[in-house]
């Protein structure tokens, strides 16, 4: 079953490890693997430059009792055509697994996502989990797709309203930037060509409601105008 695993991408070329060949799902005898959550079931958002660790936790189960678990997480079709990935950050690649009884197990690893290193701009978007496992008796699963899961750039909106203060019935202008991680260029560049809601909300209201919405330039900066109808709207 054991082969090795290399999992390359720009100027990272992940550790080789230890772990049965890639391929389709496999397995033999009873051993089960479910319910598996990345980053808490949330998308995994990371910025320019700095690194996000995240956990990935999952359920097996084997009669004999389980064994040992390891996840890889790559972005690709398969594991083996995958263009980047991840490696667990203990010292063997393997996950912690705790018991909770004498079938099953809980368990959990951590990843570095880093940016400039297993993320490159391509690389945003879908990413999924190989997993593994194991039980006493020898028994196995393999998983090539045991969970999907977003991997995204993130995003920061810059607003400015003037002239200010305003009176009722006056116009103002709106303008900002919204921009996005550059992980290729370690910086946050212009996000182009997307929508921007501009919202109010009165004074005694809890919720805000969309006044219009408009686009970012070529370069992610917006600019709008809006006839103030309350001077203690907050925008």
């Amino acid at each position: 079953m054991r082969a090795t695993l290399g999992v390359v991408t720009g100027a990272l070329a992940l550790s080789a490890l230890a772990v049965p060949a890639a391929q389709a799902d496999d397995g033999q005898g009873d051993t089960t693997i479910s319910s598996v959550v990345v980053n808490g079931g949330k998308p995994v958002v990371v910025g320019a430059t700095a690194k996000k660790t995240i956990t990935v936790s999952f359920t097996v189960k084997d009669a004999s009792g389980v064994n040992w678990a390891q996840a890889i997480l790559y972005h690709g079709a398969t594991i083996d055509s995958s263009d980047s990935g991840a490696v667990a950050n203990s010292s063997d690649g393997r996950a912690t697994c705790t018991k909770v009884d004498a079938t099953t197990s809980t368990c959990k690893s951590t990843f570095d996502m880093k940016p400039a290193h297993n993320l490159i701009n391509a690389v945003a978007g879908g990413w999924k989990v190989w997993a593994i496992a194991t039980g006493k008796d020898a028994d196995y699963v393999q998983k090539d797709n045991a969970k999907t899961f977003q991997v995204q750039r993130a995003s920061q909106l810059t607003v400015n309203a003037a002239p200010e203060p305003v009176k009722k019935g006056k116009t103002i202008t709106v303008t900002g930037k919204l921009t996005r991680a550059n992980w290729d260029a370690g910086t946050y560049s212009g996000y182009s060509t997307q929508p921007v809601k501009l919202q109010f909300r009165k004074k005694s209201a809890t919720t805000y409601t969309t006044v219009k919405t408009i686009k970012t330039s070529s370069n992610g900066s917006l600019t709008t105008t809006v006839s103030v109808r309350n001077p203690r709207t907050k925008i």
